[in-house]
């Protein structure tokens, strides 16, 4: 009898690990890429320059409103 409330415990210690490892490291990630965006105006004014193109501010504002679009 022992035995099979040692081993539920164990799976159910296990779940509870898995979850809360998850829901730990979503946030984590949510608050990283919040702080730190994968691609902000400046970068985008200088891949705009490599490829031989001089964007207006109107252009820069609507790919990040696009490139935010997507992410939503």
């Amino acid at each position: 009898m022992t035995l099979w409330l040692a081993i539920t415990l164990i799976i159910v210690a296990l779940l509870a690990g898995a979850a809360i490892g998850f829901y730990a490291a979503r946030q984590y990630m949510m608050k990283y890429l919040k702080e730190n965006p994968p691609i902000n105006e400046q970068m985008l004014r200088m891949m705009m320059a490599q490829m031989g193109r001089k964007p207006s501010e109107k252009q820069v504002k609507q790919m990040m409103n696009q490139m935010n679009k997507m992410q939503k």
